[in-house]
């Protein structure tokens, strides 16, 4: 089975308050998970390797043969695929823990960059993360 999840990590103020959104969908768009959490003070980012982070932990207990990630951050996407280096100190350690994951998981990772428009839902869901100011799932 082919999953498909949206995420996003947002941060009011940079660094600020910041809150994680996680969307993951079967391949007929049936969401089977929906997650909004509040994360403290942090930088945007590092929201947005949480929220893979946060993925990809559920992951463990959701059976699929290849998961195709959807973020609009183009820094993170670029890291994992490759393209740029992690240089930020900060980050490299979020970087090794989602490799560590993806090393131990039972399925194919792909992540794609899309642009934020298409990120929406995702977006709604970190901001109701801050909003609420405690972690939990919506």
């Amino acid at each position: 089975m082919i999953l498909h999840a949206f995420t996003d990590g947002a941060s009011r103020g940079n660094p600020g308050e910041s809150g994680i959104g996680l969307i993951l969908k079967d391949e007929q768009g049936t969401v089977l998970l929906s997650e909004s959490s509040f994360i403290g003070i942090t930088t945007n980012n590092v929201a947005e390797y949480t929220a893979l982070l946060t993925l990809l932990q559920r992951m463990q207990d959701i059976a699929c043969t290849r998961l195709i990630v959807h973020s609009d951050s183009e820094l993170m996407v670029r890291q994992l695929n490759g393209t740029y280096r992690v240089r930020d100190e900060g980050l490299k350690g979020y970087y090794r823990k989602v490799l560590q994951l993806l090393g131990n998981a039972p399925f194919q990772f792909e992540v794609k960059y899309i642009p934020r428009a298409s990120n929406k839902d995702a977006d709604r869901l970190a901001n109701i993360g801050i909003d609420a100011r405690k972690p939990g799932r919506v």
